[in-house]
């Protein structure tokens, strides 16, 4: 996945699948940036990814705890999903520091949703994903890349 990929997401079901393929190619210590307006499919994404992961636990949008951990699921080689909106944080990572997850974010794959000009820096090589929906409809656009 070195160059830009895009594609057209018509459902929902489509958003969760892509999530599922790229979880294929993520590992402990990945850090994925999800940028995009409200409603263009960030934690239908995460879900996707999570389901890719075989991570424990339902995946529903951090907005109003900032940051929610997920386990690892039983499967050889699982890693535990730790799931960020940083809306809320303005650009200060010292409160996600501060949230005192019980996984080393080097341990786990990291997805930050409004996380574009707010996290790259903690990391070397990040999985930056742009989604955008098409107004008065469901159909979505992705467009990822790894960004070193």
């Amino acid at each position: 996945m070195a160059d830009r990929q895009q594609r057209i997401l018509p459902t929902v079901a489509d958003t969760e699948a892509l999530g599922r393929e790229l979880a294929a190619g993520l590992g402990a210590g990945d850090l994925v940036v999800l940028d995009g307006p409200l409603g263009a499919g960030k934690t239908a994404l995460t879900r996707g990814i999570a389901a890719g992961l075989g991570v424990q636990g339902r995946v529903s949008s951090p907005t109003f705890i900032i940051a929610r951990q997920h386990r690892a699921g039983e499967r050889d080689g699982a890693v535990p999903l730790v799931h960020v909106d940083a809306y809320r944080l303005g650009g200060d990572l010292d409160e996600l520091d501060a949230l005192d997850l019980d996984t080393d974010l080097h341990q786990a794959v990291v997805v930050v949703e409004w996380g574009r000009g707010v996290v790259e820096h903690l990391t070397d090589r990040h999985l930056r994903v742009l989604l955008s929906r098409e107004p008065e409809s469901d159909v979505r656009t992705a467009e990822w890349e790894w960004v070193d």
